[in-house]
């Protein structure tokens, strides 16, 4: 062994024996960290046979602000909900809330009977990832007890895979409305979107006044269903895509190019879904300067939509004030509505919905104490996450 070997070793032997002297008479600090841990279950307890039940559910897209998930139970706690299930909103696998078996564990006991009906089912956030489990459900026994119970389902964007799977085989209705996370979680409080869904919680009818210009005067009533655009359209040709004839269809989506709009819309107007509607009822799309066509500038959403009444040849109202935005409507998807126009604007009437036991809630709690002033068709330029 040559001498620099000899010299090397003798070094490490030192640095070892040093080290080991240190390391017993030194404790080395732990770098923090941030606790994780959603609340445990076990101390909220939940009477699911009461009026305030609220089972959650996580159907998508993971959570990522916790602080959102503890805001949007404080608020709802407040207005006199008691949440179970919560833990559901801290998972996290991949991209979604939890495996695909844990995401339909949600809804499994209570579709099956394994566990009460709640008084409403709430989603937790959009994203993506509903459609996955759709086959593990039993639909028409959720639908079933969801109607006994007078059960109140609240979500939309990739959460409306439940509800027209709930439509198509449980023929029961649910709400296109807030979530925990999207809503009820953000800082700065939705204050019109709360506002509508205590005033529909809280009355036996929702009527929604658009003043959008239709150009005739219209008087329908049928089956108002539909959602997110894109979550629709790739259900079609399944057992999850609902059959409704004389229907009143309503559509949003977020983000999407305007040629893609178009090939979806065509894709419905192929399937022959748009031929048994009366009328077709557009919210919003909420598109940007990114969602200018590449090839061609001028090809925009109202050339888009110009297409559309072509090719349904029904009426096509526009403006409906719900979407991937702030300020939304709440409002029953597979109700029966009553819509009107004098030409110059349109309203929808929606009755026959369950509803909360309001006057046993706080549902005020969730309003602003003082300074409402929130209009459903100021600008809405805040930039919405799901």
């Amino acid at each position: 062994m040559n001498k620099k070997s000899k010299i090397s070793r003798r070094q490490l032997l030192a640095l070892a024996s040093g080290s080991a002297i240190l390391t017993a008479c030194q404790v080395v600090p732990e770098v923090p960290v941030a606790p994780q841990e959603p609340p445990k279950e076990s101390k909220i307890i939940v009477n699911p046979d009461s009026y305030n039940s609220v089972h959650l559910f996580a159907s998508s897209g993971y959570a990522q602000d916790h602080s959102r998930i503890e805001l949007g139970i404080n608020r709802l706690s407040q207005a006199g909900f008691s949440l179970a299930n919560i833990n559901a909103a801290y998972r996290r696998y991949q991209r979604f809330a939890g495996s695909d078996s844990e995401r339909a564990n949600d809804l499994i006991p209570i579709a099956n009977g394994a566990l009460p009906m709640p008084k409403m089912l709430l989603g937790l956030r959009g994203g993506y990832g509903a459609m996955r489990f759709l086959p593990d459900i039993n639909w028409a026994s959720l639908g079933d007890r969801m109607r006994e119970r007078g059960t109140l389902l609240f979500g939309f964007s990739d959460v409306c895979a439940i509800q027209l799977a709930l439509l198509a085989q449980g023929k029961m209705m649910s709400f296109a409305g807030p979530m925990l996370y999207s809503e009820f979680g953000k800082p700065q409080a939705p204050e019109y979107t709360f506002q509508s869904f205590v005033n529909g919680m809280s009355n036996d009818t929702i009527t929604v006044d658009v003043p959008s210009f239709t150009g005739k005067h219209l008087n329908m009533e049928g089956v108002f269903w539909g959602g997110n655009l894109s979550v629709l359209v790739s259900l079609i040709g399944t057992p999850y895509f609902p059959q409704i004839d004389g229907g009143i269809l309503f559509l949003e989506d977020v983000g999407e190019q305007p040629y893609r709009l178009d090939r979806m819309f065509q894709q419905l107007a192929l399937s022959g879904c748009l031929k048994k509607q009366q009328a077709i009822v557009l919210g919003n799309f909420r598109m940007n300067s990114k969602n200018t066509d590449i090839y061609d500038s001028s090809y925009d959403l109202p050339t888009v939509i110009a297409d559309l009444r072509r090719v349904a040849n029904i009426p096509v109202l526009l403006d409906f004030p719900f979407g991937h935005i702030v300020n939304k409507t709440t409002f029953p998807l597979g109700a029966v509505a009553k819509l009107t126009s004098n030409g110059e604007r349109y309203t929808v009437t929606f009755s026959g919905y369950p509803r909360l036991e309001a006057e046993r809630l706080n549902l005020t709690a969730l309003l602003p104490a003082v300074g409402f002033s929130s209009g459903l068709f100021e600008e809405d330029s805040g930039v919405y996450i799901e």
